[in-house]
């Protein structure tokens, strides 16, 4: 039986801007400003549509989680901004 768990791949689940702004507890403006300073997480693709144009974003649920850690551990912002690219950078190794 433990052979058969640890088949299991680990999910990470994408959240949409309305789940990330509930759990992050800041407004679409505020997120994309914050996206804009470095301080937050870039979404990632997960639509197209007819020209090829992206259409639907959503954040990896452990990018979001980690930043929320981040900020409850009193990380400043040059220490978030590290984060941010240490997070964005690993998404090309997965």
């Amino acid at each position: 039986m433990a052979s058969q768990a640890a088949a299991l791949p680990t999910l990470n689940p994408l959240y949409r801007r309305p789940i990330v702004e509930k759990v992050y507890g800041k407004s679409r403006g505020t997120i994309y400003r914050e996206i804009d300073a470095g301080l937050f997480v870039r979404p990632v693709v997960i639509g197209r549509d007819k020209n090829g144009d992206p259409c639907q974003v959503a954040w990896p649920g452990d990018e979001v989680q980690a930043i929320i850690d981040a900020r409850i551990a009193g990380k400043t912002d040059a220490e978030i901004k590290a984060l941010v690219v240490k997070l964005e950078a690993a998404r090309g190794s997965k």
